[in-house]
């Protein structure tokens, strides 16, 4: 896939099925260095995922898709099997649901044709589909932001945590670009900080104004009335539209509600877990402590002390302010069988926007 179609992609396939390497944008090393990684076993790949030099749903699932790929090549040769390599990469992140979304669809694939150069065009096809379907969701997203408006986003859901151009920064990007005079409040993410290090860069390179803010500070200017919106992606949405996301989302959410404000989730139908009738079952991801006992190498607690690292959090449904009376959402693949689409669906957005 050509990463040039776009402004940004944090990935890009090389060459053809049978000797061509996924180059990898290392997040880790975001603001400060643009540092491109060449992969070519799915070992690596699988490796890249749980180390978060890629991360963010949509583009972990583009990842692992192209990662399948180099599998099928290796299986080929000799390597690990097609089944073990899907293991290795389904067991790297078990909350974003477009992973096992992604290899769900290699899997089938297999059944009828395990060669690279089919598992290449299932690969691709799935990032250019995520391509449009972003650009979709960031025109009719943008359309619910009135001029002005002070907007709060957690997190990075941005071009490099998808294969376009974002899932909620696409929507504030597209907002920029119609004119709209809107402000971005970026909440820093403790603890890995994403959105200090990824989304204000993103922001920087397509010229959104924005402020960045420590993740307890936001209810305080929404009291002042200097956030009038808050926009987030997702990385499971259950049935019933509980939304698990970065850990955070959900003191957002009660903060945007107790405001009377509306809180917008913006995020593809591969996001959405029909299995699931609410977000109880959602597999919440739990990461090491030292993320939270420490920034960089330097620990700033005591050594007795003990931390709690959920990646992730569940807003339940209802706690979001505004309850849309339709969920506008339009099937880049069939959903699962014997999984009901949520009511009110309909083909108007390649995703929700809520």
């Amino acid at each position: 896939m050509n990463s040039e179609k776009i402004e940004l992609s944090p990935m890009a396939w090389e060459g053809d099925a049978r000797t061509g390497v996924l180059r990898l944008l290392d997040q880790r090393q975001l603001p400060h260095e643009e540092q491109w990684l060449v992969l070519r076993t799915a070992e690596d790949v699988a490796a890249a995922i749980r180390e978060m030099v890629v991360r963010g749903a949509p583009a972990i699932g583009i990842t692992a898709a192209y990662g399948m790929v180099l599998a099928a090549r290796q299986a080929q040769s000799g390597g690990p099997s097609l089944d073990d390599a899907r293991a290795a990469l389904s067991a790297t992140r078990p909350t974003a649901v477009n992973l096992f979304w992604a290899l769900e669809r290699c899997r089938k694939l297999c059944e009828r044709d395990p060669s690279p150069d089919a598992m290449l065009r299932l690969a691709t096809s799935i990032h250019r589909q995520d391509i449009e379907g972003n650009r979709r969701m960031a025109e009719i997203g943008a359309e619910r932001l009135r001029n002005g408006t002070g907007v709060l986003t957690h997190c990075n859901a941005g071009a490099l945590a998808t294969g376009g151009v974002g899932t909620a920064l696409g929507v504030l990007a597209a907002a920029h670009r119609q004119g709209k005079r809107i402000h971005v409040f970026v909440d820093e993410t403790r603890p890995r900080l994403q959105g200090a290090k990824l989304t204000a860069w993103e922001l920087s390179r397509l010229g959104v104004p924005h402020t960045l803010i420590c993740d307890g500070m936001a209810a305080a200017l929404m009291a002042k009335g200097l956030i009038q919106a808050c926009v987030v992606g997702a990385d499971r949405i259950a049935a019933n539209g509980d939304v698990a996301n970065k850990v955070g989302t959900y003191a957002a959410a009660v903060n945007a509600k107790h405001h009377r404000l509306p809180f917008y989730v913006a995020a593809p139908l591969s996001t959405f877990d029909l299995s699931l009738a609410d977000g109880s079952g959602i597999p919440i991801e739990e990461r090491a402590p030292a993320e939270v006992t420490g920034i960089g190498e330097e620990r700033i607690c005591p050594e007795a002390t003990v931390a709690y690292n959920p990646a992730f959090d569940v807003t339940p449904a209802e706690r979001a302010p505004v309850r849309s009376p339709r969920r506008e959402l339009v099937p880049q693949e069939r959903a699962p069988p014997r999984a009901r689409r949520p009511r009110g669906s309909d083909r108007g957005c390649p995703g929700g926007f809520r």
